[in-house]
């Protein structure tokens, strides 16, 4: 018999250079004052920055990131700050529009290194909220910091999640106190322009027990044309007993933008979360996406939408852990593909030994609207008890050419037609969102990436 012949692959050593990020520690935020930082907050970057340096950067050998790529990341031509002309500090118009009733009870617009702006009403600041950026609350909110941030999100569950603890001093924070029923809106938006950047992100969201909030946020920057550049966040929401959040998640960086988040919902007895999740921005964005129901009864409810062309990649991972008895989750994720653009959806439902009564729903649709687009929809189910109700459900298909040729024989055309079939595709997802204003965003976020 023949000598079997091995091959293996190995990443040329240019790859691995360019994979190399060019920070030390004394880039750490803070090194240099350590007087002016919190004794945890330094610890916590430490930590984190420790664990970077010994986490292997991920590769299609780990079975999370198969589907994803990273050997065109350029990290060695990053850096953590540029000078900017002030017409690209400035924020859209239209990011700053309410998109949940006619005011809100706050809006920060959050320009990383620049400018921040706070407008906070009264009335809900006498009551205990707290809605701030992270700069302020680490000086302003150090103690409460420190008993919660890090709790929901780990930095030893990633690169980048530890990439993020390290350096991540841009974010909101918000806290809404035990009985603190919020009845207008929070909104905000982080606009982070410039080229060969990387960003660094933390949203920490806590409802206490009983309580009620509405949260819109938004992460964007401009198109840039010339090199990449890069985010790493991390998104921590705690939703108390008896709560209620709707959170409204919208993912419109540049395509110039390499995107990886870890983000994780925890819900208490009889609370309850709705997550709502567009993404249409970036180059390449790898998002894990967790929502652990820890008391009975707790319901969790996530709607999402992507659209990719060019060639985009969208890689969402979903989580819906069910840890304890009579708690319910609700998934369904809709995209749809222009082009050579890829999407990856994973999704697991996790039921823990015990958590008997669950139930929990998944779906993924997806729609190619080119031949050489790609959708990869992988559902899972990890069932440990024995009287639960789970279901999954996966799709991928071209545009119907029956509906096709009813539509262009009533005289609409080609490009119209396509965008009607869209419209109807994601109208399920839509049907979601219970506020005017934010559907009315994500359907022009939709029909730009159609025109």
């Amino acid at each position: 018999m023949a000598t079997p012949v091995i091959v293996t692959r190995k990443r040329r050593e240019s790859e691995v250079e360019l994979n190399r990020f060019p920070f030390t520690e004394k880039d750490l935020p803070g090194f240099e004052q350590a007087d002016e930082v919190p004794a945890f907050l330094r610890e916590y970057r430490f930590k984190g920055w420790n664990l970077f340096q010994t986490i292997p950067m991920p590769t299609t050998n780990d079975e999370a990131w198969r589907r994803t790529d990273l050997r065109g990341l350029r990290a060695s031509e990053l850096t953590l700050r540029a000078e900017l002309p002030k017409r690209q500090v400035k924020p859209p118009r239209n990011l700053l529009k309410p998109l949940v009733g006619k005011k809100h009870g706050g809006q920060i617009i959050l320009v990383p290194t620049y400018q921040t702006i706070h407008q906070v009403s009264d009335e809900w600041q006498k009551q205990g909220m707290i809605f701030t950026d992270f700069r302020t609350a680490q000086k302003e909110h150090a103690e409460w910091l420190s008993n919660t941030m890090g709790q929901i999100v780990r930095p030893e569950e990633g690169k980048f999640a530890a990439l993020a603890t390290a350096f991540a001093e841009d974010g909101v924070l918000v806290y809404i106190p035990r009985g603190v029923r919020l009845k207008e809106p929070l909104h905000s938006v982080i606009w982070s322009p410039g080229t060969r950047l990387a960003r660094f992100t933390r949203l920490l969201i806590w409802v206490d027990d009983d309580a009620e909030l509405t949260f819109v946020h938004e992460v964007a920057s401009p198109d840039q044309q010339d090199g990449q550049s890069f985010h790493a966040g991390i998104v921590e929401i705690h939703v108390g007993k008896g709560s209620h959040l709707t959170f409204v998640e919208m993912q419109s960086w540049g395509r110039d933008v390499w995107n990886f988040t870890h983000e994780r919902a925890r819900v208490d007895r009889d609370g309850t979360l709705d997550w709502i999740f567009g993404s249409v921005g970036s180059q390449l964005t790898k998002t894990f996406m967790e929502i652990d129901l820890v008391g009975e009864g707790a319901t969790g409810k996530m709607s999402g939408f992507y659209f990719t062309n060019g060639n985009q990649h969208l890689d969402h991972d979903t989580q819906q852990n069910h840890f304890a008895p009579h708690t319910t989750s609700d998934l369904l994720f809709k995209g749809a593909l222009q082009d050579r653009s890829r999407s990856v959806w994973q999704g697991m439902i996790y039921v823990a030994p015990g958590a008997q009564k669950t139930d929990g729903y998944q779906a993924n649709r997806n729609l190619t609207l080119s031949p050489h687009a790609r959708a990869d929809s992988i559902p899972g189910l990890e069932i440990m008890a024995d009287d639960v109700r789970c279901t999954h459900g996966a799709t991928v298909g071209k545009v119907d050419e029956e509906q096709l040729f009813y539509l262009l024989s009533r005289g609409i055309s080609r490009k119209e037609a396509i965008r009607l079939i869209v419209e109807g595709f994601f109208e399920p997802i839509m049907e979601r969102v219970p506020y005017g204003g934010v559907r009315q965003r994500f359907r022009t976020a939709i029909k730009q990436k159609i025109g």
